[in-house]
């Protein structure tokens, strides 16, 4: 299995509007086939601990039955199309990529 964890901080500067739209992006994503499992959302309320960092606007989770899955849903058309939409709105992306054993 592989998950592909992205977090993204939205600029400042964005209305209301704009973020609502990021996230409608985010959801849009789910209708992509190769996905196992597409898990989006905004910093949860579980508390204040120095290793929690809630700076960031939305989180986006997904997981693969394998690295071929991955890479079918990186040039998907919804994917790209959202890449092209919204990543001009982000002040930063990160992604983390891991490969392990599902449950």
């Amino acid at each position: 299995m592989l998950a592909h964890t992205v977090i993204f901080w939205l600029k400042d500067s964005l209305s209301d509007d704009q973020r609502n739209s990021f996230r409608e992006g985010l959801e849009s994503l789910k209708g992509i086939p190769h996905a196992k499992t597409i898990c989006t959302g905004a910093p949860a309320g579980t508390g204040d601990r120095p290793i929690i960092d809630k700076t960031y606007s939305f989180g986006l989770t997904v997981l693969f039955d394998s690295m071929e899955d991955h890479d079918k849903y990186q040039v998907h058309p919804l994917h790209q199309a959202f890449l092209k939409k919204f990543v001009s709105l982000c002040s930063k992306i990160t992604v983390f990529d891991f490969e392990g054993a599902g449950s």
